[in-house]
């Protein structure tokens, strides 16, 4: 099931405050903190858009109605 404008909003926030209370040691060099980030953003918006489930409804000439879903 995708994840609701909330969960996206909150795994949004925790993306942001992954590496923002770690020492600049344990964070390791700017272009792998920014490649977290990056892949975090990423797995959040992947879950919140590529899983939506779309019921359609439809005509299909010839045969009357038709009804499905978009995943």
């Amino acid at each position: 099931m995708a994840d609701t404008k909330t969960q996206l909003k909150n795994k949004i926030e925790a993306a942001l405050n992954f590496d923002s209370e770690k020492s600049v040691a344990d964070i390791g060099t700017p272009a792998q903190a920014r490649a977290r980030l990056a892949q975090n953003l990423a797995d959040a918006f992947e879950a919140y858009v590529v899983t939506r489930t779309v019921n359609v409804a439809g005509v299909q000439p010839g045969s009357g109605s038709v009804t499905g879903i978009i995943n």
